[in-house]
């Protein structure tokens, strides 16, 4: 569920609430019952790169390089000891 962000226009009271996308948004600060704003806060999630997609998934994905391996393939779990 993600985290909205609102602020009172009364106290100023300023803090996150939990809540489902269907949720309606709150209208009452619950330290003061003033009036509340939702407000539109930067998100924390980003992706840059390449990223898995681009390397993976797409159809214009170059072949998957496998790195070097430190063990010389020694260990079961390694993608060289497969490639």
């Amino acid at each position: 569920m993600p985290m909205y962000e609102y602020r009172c226009s009364d106290c100023g009271n300023q803090f996150e609430l939990r809540q489902k996308f269907s949720d309606e948004p709150i209208t009452v600060c619950p330290k003061c019952s003033g009036h509340v704003e939702k407000l539109i806060s930067m998100n924390s999630f980003s992706l840059k790169g390449s990223g898995w997609y681009a390397e993976g998934y797409s159809k214009n994905s170059k072949t998957h390089k496998v790195p070097p391996c430190p063990k010389d393939g020694a260990c079961s779990s390694c993608p060289a000891a497969t490639a």
